[in-house]
């Protein structure tokens, strides 16, 4: 099964703490929406959301994942199916201009006065750059700002697939 990831679950490591043999397809990207980071999260904190706009010229890009489907259960709790996200069918382009089904997850709670947590921020970027999303998309995530989260051992934890 296809499973597209525009934020945390970009980067590999990420991905691959959470399920067991999610394998990265390639860059792809899913037009008519934006990426904000204005979803609700369990800590209190922003996380992605690929947010439908309906303008043809918005894009969110990311990554498009080969999931084992025994993967998809695990996620849709990790992801806090039901309450924060709900899955959602999309149709993803390629480089190649190839047109490729795939689920993703669009945020049910959102508060647009929220910013990520550094170590999220951090996430998103590490997978971004892993997988090789232009540098201009890369620096418009970057641009997005962060703030340190209160509980220190939380950001060490977090960041730790990356030592």
């Amino acid at each position: 099964m296809k499973y597209f990831a525009y934020g945390s679950n970009m980067s590999s490591k990420r991905l691959r703490a959470r399920t067991h043999g999610a394998r990265p397809i390639g860059v792809y990207a899913l037009p008519g929406f934006a990426l904000r980071f204005h979803k609700v999260g369990k800590d209190g904190s922003g996380k992605c959301d690929a947010f439908r706009t309906g303008d043809a010229a918005d894009r969110v890009v990311g990554v498009l994942y080969d999931l084992d489907p025994a993967d998809e259960a695990p996620l849709d709790r990790i992801e806090g199916l039901g309450w924060g996200y709900r899955k959602a069918q999309v149709e993803v382009e390629g480089p190649a201009g190839d047109i490729e089904r795939a689920f993703t997850y669009c945020a049910i709670r959102i508060d647009p006065s929220l910013r990520p947590y550094s170590w999220y921020l951090e996430h998103v970027l590490a997978g971004a750059r892993e997988a090789g999303l232009p540098a201009q998309y890369v620096a418009e995530i970057a641009r997005q700002g962060a703030t340190p989260d209160p509980c220190e051992d939380r950001e060490r934890a977090e960041l730790a697939i990356y030592a």
